[in-house]
Parts: C-alpha cells; sequence; structure tokens
C-alpha cells in the first residue's frame, strides 16, 4: 500500500516529464483540484498545455474520471471559439494536453480597462460564446461555467474554456458553477436547460460592459428569486444591446431567449454582420 499523499504536494518544476514526449516549463496555476502547466510537446515541437489533478488529490478517482472526460470532449469537438485538447493520459498520471492560446485572459482585459471595451466588442463576444454554447448543446451539453475567467481573447477572437462542470440538461446540485454568474435555476438546484448558459453568457458580457458582474460587492449575493439590475444602471449601451444583455438575465428561465435568439439579436447591433458574408 502506498503512503498517504501529503495535502501540501507541491507542483512539479520545471524538467520533469510526466508523460513521455511532454516536458514542464512552467507552473502556470493551481486551483482547488487541479495543476496546470506550461510544457514542450516534443512530437508537435511547439508548446502546449498541461492539466492534471494536483499531487495530493490524486488517490481521488472522481477527479481523475472528471478531467479526463473534459479532455475526451475536448479532443473530439471541434470549433473555432472552444479550446482544442490534443490527447489525453490516463497512466502514469491524469492527464489533459491543450493547445497554447495567445491573448489574453477576458477576467484580466475587464480588470485592466475597467468600462472601457467598446459596446461593439461587447456584442461580437457575445456572437462568439453563443457560437461555441450552440455547438455544446448540439451535443448534449450545457457549460455551465461560462464566465470571464473562462474565456481567451486574441484580437477579438474569443475562445471558450473549461468543460470539467459540463452535463446534459436535467437536475444538477445546486450551486453549480461560479458564484457570481449561476443563473437562479443553479443557485436553487432546480432542472438545468440551455438557459443557463444564456444567462452565464448575458452576465459575462454585462461584467465586461460595466467592469463587474451583476451581482457583486456586499450584500450583492445572488439569490433565485433576485433580479438582476439593468446593465444601464452601470453603464449607458445602446439601446438594443443592453436589451439583449438584460434579457439574459431575466429571473425565470423560459423568458430568456434561446442561443440562437440571443446571437441574432447581438448581430444585428454590429456596423458588420458576422456571417453568412456575401460572396465574391
Amino acid at each position: 500500500m502506498s503512503a498517504p499523499a501529503t495535502r501540501d504536494a507541491a507542483p512539479l518544476t520545471p524538467g520533469t516529464e510526466p508523460v513521455a514526449g511532454y516536458e514542464v516549463l512552467a507552473h502556470l496555476a493551481r486551483t482547488g483540484w487541479l495543476d496546470v502547466y506550461d510544457a514542450w510537446s516534443d512530437e508537435r515541437d511547439c508548446r502546449c498545455v498541461l492539466k492534471t489533478v494536483r499531487a495530493d488529490l490524486r488517490d481521488e478517482e472522481r477527479l481523475a474520471r472528471r478531467l479526463l472526460r473534459e479532455g475526451r470532449w475536448l479532443r473530439d469537438f471541434t470549433h473555432p471559439h472552444l479550446v482544442r485538447a490534443y490527447e489525453t493520459f490516463e497512466s502514469p498520471e491524469p492527464l489533459v494536453v491543450l493547445e497554447t492560446l495567445t491573448g489574453e485572459m477576458l477576467s484580466h482585459l475587464v480588470d485592466r480597462l475597467r468600462h472601457r471595451v467598446s459596446a461593439a466588442d461587447v456584442a461580437l463576444l457575445g456572437v462568439q460564446l453563443c457560437s461555441a454554447v450552440h455547438y455544446l448543446h448540439g451535443r448534449g451539453l450545457l457549460h455551465l461555467d461560462v464566465k470571464p475567467a473562462n474565456v481567451v481573447v486574441d484580437r477579438g477572437h474569443a475562445k471558450l474554456l473549461d468543460l470539467s462542470l459540463a452535463r446534459p440538461p436535467g437536475p444538477a446540485p445546486a450551486g453549480l458553477g461560479t458564484y457570481g454568474y449561476l443563473a437562479p435555476e443553479q443557485i436553487g438546484g432546480g432542472p438545468l436547460t440551455a438557459a443557463a448558459d444564456v444567462w452565464g453568457i448575458g452576465a459575462t458580457l454585462f461584467d465586461v460592459a460595466t467592469g463587474g458582474p451583476p451581482f457583486d460587492g456586499p450584500g450583492s449575493r445572488p439569490r433565485p428569486e433576485r433580479s438582476a439590475p439593468p446593465v444601464a444602471s452601470r453603464r449607458r449601451l445602446p439601446g438594443a444591446l443592453a436589451a439583449a444583455v438584460d434579457a439574459c438575465l431575466r429571473t425565470d428561465a423560459a423568458s430568456r431567449p434561446t442561443v440562437a435568439e440571443l446571437s441574432a439579436a447581438l448581430e444585428a447591433t454590429l456596423p458588420v454582420p458576422q456571417r453568412r458574408a456575401p460572396g465574391p
């Protein structure tokens, strides 16, 4: 029997090869259950990102299954606004290899710009998030954690990250997702539908436009019955764009727009249409 892992197990050091053909270059982040690394792929002759279960939690099989499930989805899915996975490994440790993304985490960009994201960029971001979420819904999955920290933007091109909470529509535990971006039905633990991701898109656009999520600060704890403030209470936006964001944040899930309706409403506010461009 192996010795139990310590709760403060250190991340892998640069030069470590967790699996054959991959060398750790640097430790990028530690979450409640994952370590994320910048790494080098010998086969591809390029940098990549490795996600592993933290060493102190590696005996928890449910976490390994969760990581590998996400990796297999991202390996099999193909969409310009979803991060790609190259491959997954079950041994010698659970590990997912992801593409290295250039650009900036949307959450960092919001903190840096603070209310200076243009209305057109807010709408374009929304159209791209709708595209990614529409693709996931077509494969029977809800994302359930759409937020600025799960989006990378590079010269106006957004990619949605992290399918670790994704699941089919239906019953789900209360509180599944991230505080500040939870739809009312996620807070209360009700059956979840595509409308939960519409809320996530709306909350993300609200954050990008105003510099903070709809429920932010002391006394702003979201509750299932509480309505989100109108985006116009924090920033003046073109009327059609503000209406589209506010529609995402309706308390009643059935009254929110569908992803297709939201995408069309956002696209209508753009100076140049983003799809179905005329041919030569």
